[in-house]
């Protein structure tokens, strides 16, 4: 046990200070402030996925500002894709020789950022604890579960994910992620909604596995010590916080 710690010890120096940052975010409870820490977040995680996309287009960098600046005021920012989708829609009718993919890093991460601000606006910073602890507990979980008793490869896309080691992640982040979510729905519904988030995850974290070794690339940037990019950290959040919104929609 010990030697994992040393052995990944930048990696959790890094993640405690990003735990402690989140942490006095979360403390602070202001819209502003949530909305201008995801920003920074989104704006980062936007550049990395147009260098994993290996797309350039300024005009793209303007359009994903201009919609997180409009998130702050629009009061349902999930609506913005698709006026995303609308233009540029329009403009591959009009230009003809417009990059169609140019569309892909709207759909990957900013959807998926767009739906960490609405958690936070409709369910509370309450719903944002429970979701960075069971996607952060999912992960956790899973990794130890797998140095311990994993044998089974879950996919080729992560050769490094077993199969137990998903299994164990999942069941441990749904059984305490379940009590955190006690204070923002009744049992039932925050079972299954945790059970979603945490399976949401797993797979937020390997389809960015996927972009990666599609791209040809071990992390998505450098950004952050011992844990590559934005990307690489948010990963799970960027299914997870999405599932979490539509469940509680769904069952609230």
């Amino acid at each position: 046990m010990i030697k994992i710690f040393t052995d990944h010890q930048e990696r959790w120096l890094t993640g405690i200070g990003l735990l402690a940052l989140v942490g006095f975010i979360g403390w602070m409870d202001s819209f502003f402030v949530m909305w201008t820490f995801l920003g920074i977040i989104y704006v980062f995680a936007f550049y990395e996925a147009m260098k994993l996309f290996r797309l350039v287009g300024p005009s793209a960098y303007f359009w994903a500002v201009l919609l997180w600046f409009f998130a702050y005021f629009y009061p349902n920012p999930d609506d913005l894709f698709y006026f995303v989708a609308i233009i540029f829609g329009a403009s591959i009718a009009y230009f003809h020789n417009f990059d169609k993919r140019l569309i892909l890093p709207f759909l990957y991460p900013v959807s998926g950022i767009f739906f960490f601000l609405i958690l936070y606006s409709d369910f509370g910073i309450q719903a944002m604890f429970w979701l960075l602890v069971t996607v952060a507990l999912t992960d956790v979980m899973a990794f130890f579960t797998g140095k311990a008793i994993g044998k089974t490869k879950f996919s080729d896309t992560s050769p490094n994910k077993t199969l137990e080691g998903v299994i164990g992640g999942v069941i441990i982040a749904t059984a305490i992620g379940t009590y955190v979510g006690l204070y923002v729905a009744p049992g039932w519904i925050a079972f299954i909604v945790t059970l979603l988030t945490s399976v949401a995850s797993v797979f937020g974290d390997l389809f960015e596995s996927y972009l990666k070794r599609e791209a040809g690339v071990k992390d998505s940037g450098d950004l952050l010590p011992g844990h590559g990019g934005i990307l690489d950290r948010i990963d799970g959040y960027l299914f997870g916080a999405p599932m979490m919104v539509i469940a509680l929609r769904a069952f609230l």
